[in-house]
């Protein structure tokens, strides 16, 4: 599996990307491999600002609905477009094409919060 080491990681399995003052996040390949066929994502946050760890969507595959939960407070800036007729995106490239929000970043000693990639490979016994 793939965990690029330019990112971080949360222990609900969400990566964040830093770009300046705004962050990408999505979920990460080990997530969408245990959710299986996502079949729907679910996110109406846009305009809203969340506190870290708030949930800020979910996801729908075949067998299960899982919430996804910010990892940095701040304001969700834009939901992937893509993802509305190509929910597979976020099992076929779920680090590129797959993103799922970007955020305006609040707090920027949240990311001090979470794992780099060897830390989240530890807690999913990789």
């Amino acid at each position: 599996m793939n965990f690029p080491g330019t990112l971080k990681y949360s222990k609900d399995h969400e990566w964040v990307k830093v770009d300046g003052s705004v962050a990408t996040i999505g979920i990460t390949e080990f997530a969408q491999s245990e959710l299986g066929d996502i079949v729907f994502v679910d996110i109406n946050t846009v305009g809203q600002t969340l506190k870290q760890f708030d949930i800020f969507g979910s996801v729908e595959a075949v067998k299960t609905v899982s919430d996804l939960f910010l990892p940095i407070s701040g304001k969700i800036l834009e939901v992937n477009p893509e993802l509305n007729n190509k929910p597979e995106l976020v099992n076929n490239d779920s680090y590129e094409k797959g993103w799922m929000v970007k955020v305006s970043i609040d707090s920027p000693a949240d990311l001090d919060k979470l794992m780099d990639a060897e830390g989240y490979k530890k807690m999913i016994g990789q």
